[in-house]
């Protein structure tokens, strides 16, 4: 029979007159090239299984230089993707705004790319950007301004034209003002509905005092207190060349960039008077205790506890950074006891959380059930304080080292990221070589030097304790924390307009 007869008959019948010996050469085959699945896939334990080690932080090459007018820049190439972005750092923040004014440094760092520029209408302009799939973006938070764009790289003048266009000459439209204005009206009415928003505000106005540039919130008087005068008076004395520094990764070539640089950043020149940024505002522990905020609809605590901290280039940063390891996490001492042993807790944490510049905090916390508040608050400070009294354990400190250098690496997965960085280190006046100082040290760190930051930087006597929640139901009460020491309720209603 052959094999064109055999087409014409069922499928199933095909394989039946297939030729016996072709059939037993394919299933040959087929066992010879599958292996055992016992064999393939045979488990090891987890202490068995090797990983390369880990790789250096690696800083791509880079140019920096700075123009007459003051303005610094950053280039560094980067061809694996045809794109191009770019970001300018402003040296301004909502810390330097005035008291009565709170909002103004926001409401001028989004109004500059909302409002469109003198040249094009804010339609215009997001039409452009829009056709060429391209974003620019701006805005002010509490200690700088920033400005950012990404486009194609064939697109890179037209946009990077555009980019120094909303820097330059921003139009600051009275509609696009009221519709911000309008908006963050209505932020300024619902910043009571998540108890997480409550308890991180009202504790940074504990800690920093409610008057400080680092906690004090919008009102709506303080709202009403700005006008586009207000606003255009803020932008010239912080958005100035003397001030930036711009940085530009991507697809490019670095001579046509530069010429580009100079084409529309080389006559820029700042108008009115600069916006004074030193001395930087002082920072003062406020209050210590525990306070209470009433909200009887909840049935869970949400605490934090807490005090000033300090900033990221004191010299036990690294010491602090693997005190952090070792009471977050999955496998952290906080989550061990208080969450998994003692079940207090559906979430928990406590780090030591520094700024560049100007103290940060030392904060714990976490949310539980109403009735387990005081137990958890008392769980929470007794690891804080066994911090404190012990050093930690080799393991602890071999585990922590571990993850904080692993996890560290990522913050440079991408020429942008790291670009990022070396900006950040000069905004800040921080040595260039910062990240590799930073490894560095938590490489030294020791049991020892752990123990010793800890007692340096966490102060029992000097915390704030501060709960959100239905003290109805807490049993014990709050009172209990310090029997020598009132609870404070603090009262979080919102002034009426005009008030």
């Amino acid at each position: 029979m052959s094999w064109l007869s055999t087409v014409r008959r069922p499928f199933t019948q095909r394989w039946i007159l297939l030729p016996t010996l072709g059939l037993l050469g394919l299933l040959g085959v087929m066992l010879l090239g599958w292996q055992s699945p016992a064999r393939a896939l045979a488990p090891r334990h987890y202490d068995q299984l090797e990983f390369p080690a880990l790789g250096d932080v690696q800083i791509p090459d880079y140019e920096r230089y700075q123009l007459a007018n003051g303005l610094v820049v950053y280039l560094m190439e980067d061809h694996e993707l045809p794109l191009v972005s770019g970001s300018a750092t402003f040296r301004t923040g909502s810390r330097f705004e005035p008291a009565a004014q709170v909002g103004l440094a926001t409401l001028t760092g989004e109004a500059m790319r909302l409002g469109g520029t003198l040249n094009l209408a804010p339609d215009a302009l997001n039409d452009q950007l829009e056709q060429r799939a391209a974003s620019i973006e701006t805005g002010i938070d509490t200690a700088a301004g920033s400005a950012s764009f990404s486009a194609l790289a064939e697109d890179t003048e037209a946009v990077f034209q555009l980019f120094a266009e909303v820097i330059q000459r921003p139009a600051f439209a009275e509609d696009k003002i009221a519709l911000l204005k309008s908006q963050y009206g209505g932020s300024i009415a619902r910043r009571n509905d998540s108890p997480d928003a409550i308890a991180s505000r009202e504790f940074n106005k504990l800690v920093y005092g409610q008057d400080s540039p680092y906690a004090r919130t919008m009102e709506y008087a303080t709202l009403d207190a700005i006008d586009q005068q207000d606003i255009q008076r803020f932008y010239q004395g912080s958005i100035r060349p003397e001030h930036t520094i711009l940085g530009l990764v991507g697809d490019f070539d670095r001579q046509a960039m530069k010429a580009m640089i100079d084409r529309y950043f080389g006559q820029w020149e700042g108008t009115g008077p600069a916006l004074a940024t030193s001395p930087l505002p002082t920072v003062n522990q406020a209050q210590t205790g525990v306070f209470l905020v009433e909200q009887s609809q909840l049935t869970q605590s949400y605490v934090q506890l807490g005090h000033l901290g300090g900033q990221l280039d004191d010299p036990t940063y690294p010491a602090l950074a693997v005190m952090n390891e070792v009471l977050n996490g999955f496998g952290g001492r906080l989550f061990n006891e208080v969450r998994s042993r003692q079940g207090l807790a559906y979430s928990v944490y406590g780090f030591w959380s520094p700024r560049h510049d100007y103290p940060g905090l030392v904060i714990g916390g976490g949310q539980t059930r109403a009735q387990a508040t005081v137990p958890f608050i008392q769980s929470v400070k007794a690891e804080l304080n066994r911090l404190r009294t012990a050093p930690i354990t080799t393991t602890e400190l071999a585990q922590a080292q571990d993850s904080v250098l692993n996890s560290f690496v990522f913050n440079f997965q991408s020429p942008s990221q790291t670009l990022s960085r070396l900006i950040r280190y000069e905004y800040y006046d921080y040595p260039a070589d910062f990240v590799f100082q930073f490894q560095d040290g938590v490489r030294q760190v020791t049991p020892e030097a752990v123990l010793a930051a800890a007692q340096t930087h966490l102060e029992p006597d000097q915390l704030v304790v501060l709960v959100v929640g239905n003290p109805t139901e807490m049993q014990p009460p709050l009172a209990a924390l310090d029997p020598n020491q009132s609870v404070t309720s603090i009262d979080i209603t919102i002034p009426t307009p005009g008030a």
